[in-house]
């Protein structure tokens, strides 16, 4: 029985496919998983991997626990199963043995010294308790912030877990430099920076172009004005 390697993505579909049918797969605790490896349990259910990557729920006894894939492995046929020792057959007994007659001398009988048996104390050990994999809480999803910036326009984002919380949205160029300013990482707040640099100037350049066709225009209104 290999209890080091886990289960496969392969192995965790077939089980899931088991569970749909009505079965209740049985599996082995691998070195990952502590002092219990080598034991064998029985896959009650699986729950989301994206909460928690112990979503491999587990019977062991009692206990109904989550373990990771990494802690289980696939039981051969017959593990766990109980084997039936064959029970030793009663060895057959010795005639008794006939005394024979004893000649005694007329000399004294010595009594023969009584020997006293060691004792032996006893100690009993207590059961070992078989441990038990503490059961982790599972804490809220991870939520995620995202600030983007394409076609000229920044946005951002909120998403927990696979929830979105908030839809992309437009916000000011400002309101972008001040959130990437919380953000302490070299080279960040540069890039931004330089992105705003390149918005500025095409604005200008475009405010430039069009102050100049104004002035056009109002040049040629005053002509207009001046042939009444």
């Amino acid at each position: 029985m290999d209890a080091g390697q886990g289960l496969s993505t392969s192995e965790v579909q077939s089980i899931r496919e088991a569970l749909a049918a009505g079965r209740k797969p049985r599996v082995v605790f691998t070195v990952a998983a502590g002092q219990i490896a080598g034991q064998v349990g029985q896959v009650i259910e699986l729950t989301d991997p994206e909460v928690s990557d112990e979503f491999v729920v587990v019977r062991f006894g009692r206990d109904e626990l989550p373990f990771s894939p990494a802690d289980l492995a696939v039981a051969p046929k017959g593990a766990g199963r109980r084997v039936v020792e064959p029970k030793p057959e009663p060895e057959a007994e010795a005639p008794p043995a006939v005394a024979a007659p004893e000649f005694v001398l007329d000399t004294p009988r010595v009594p023969a010294q009584r020997q006293e048996e060691p004792k032996v104390e006893q100690t009993e050990k207590p059961p070992a308790r078989r441990a038990v994999k503490a059961v982790k809480p599972k804490g809220p999803a991870g939520l995620t912030v995202t600030l983007a910036y394409a076609d000229g326009e920044w946005t951002v984002a909120a998403q927990q877990g696979s929830k979105a919380l908030a839809k992309p949205y437009v916000v000011k160029p400002a309101e972008a430099l001040k959130m990437v300013a919380l953000v302490d990482v070299p080279g960040v707040q540069e890039a931004v920076e330089q992105i705003l640099g390149t918005e500025r100037a095409e604005a200008e350049q475009q405010a430039e172009k069009l102050r100049a066709e104004l002035a056009e225009i109002e040049a040629r209104l005053a002509e207009l004005r001046e042939a009444r």
